[in-house]
């Protein structure tokens, strides 16, 4: 009985934060959700098709059951590997599109094992798992994709939220400008008082 009640918790987070970070693209031109916003290029885009073929893998091929579509190598992941950004070819939704098929095969995953059925992570340093250390490690790694896609939304558009339902109100400009100013004096006393 537990087990279920705890299954389906971790299932609805991993839902709630995929259609966060699936939401962040809402009403963004195609050069705002490509363009590198980060030293390292990260994108809005990019995050959506990192966390396709990570999820992919995870609820796939660890329980072997493999996503019935081709994946790039798991070991080709190497700084700035295709997995992170979008090119010309590859339309948003196309993107969007594997990511909700990605969904629809974890979700059967989950819905198939128990939380305890055995999987086999082979670039782990401890492969052994089973589906709930699976469901929690991905659930975070959405998560914080999530949260990166948060801060480069925000500095694209000023948009926070997690979903349209609870975009959080927007105040007027002057509001944050005044807002950062109180952070900048409050960071530049601290500095100056060391």
């Amino acid at each position: 009985m537990i087990d279920d009640a705890v299954k389906q918790r971790l299932h609805y987070n991993l839902r709630t934060v995929r259609e966060a970070v699936v939401w962040k693209l809402d009403g963004l031109g195609e050069y705002d959700i490509r363009r590198p916003l980060t030293w390292t290029g990260t994108n809005l885009l990019g995050l959506v098709k990192h966390l396709s073929f990570w999820e992919a893998r995870y609820f796939g091929d660890v329980f072997g059951r493999p996503f019935p579509e081709p994946l790039p190598r798991w070991d080709d992941n190497e700084p700035g590997s295709r997995d992170m950004w979008a090119t010309e070819e590859e339309t948003r939704d196309e993107i969007v599109a594997l990511y909700r098929r990605v969904w629809a095969h974890t979700d059967a995953t989950i819905a198939a094992l128990p939380l305890d059925a055995p999987g086999r992570v082979e670039w782990w340093r401890q492969p052994e798992v089973r589906l709930s250390d699976v469901m929690i490690h991905m659930h975070g790694e959405t998560a914080r994709h999530a949260g990166h896609a948060d801060i480069l939304r925000e500095q694209l558009d000023h948009a926070t939220g997690r979903t349209a339902a609870y975009a959080e109100p927007r105040e007027d400009d002057a509001y944050w400008e005044a807002h950062r100013a109180k952070i900048e004096r409050a960071a530049r006393a601290a500095e100056d008082g060391a």
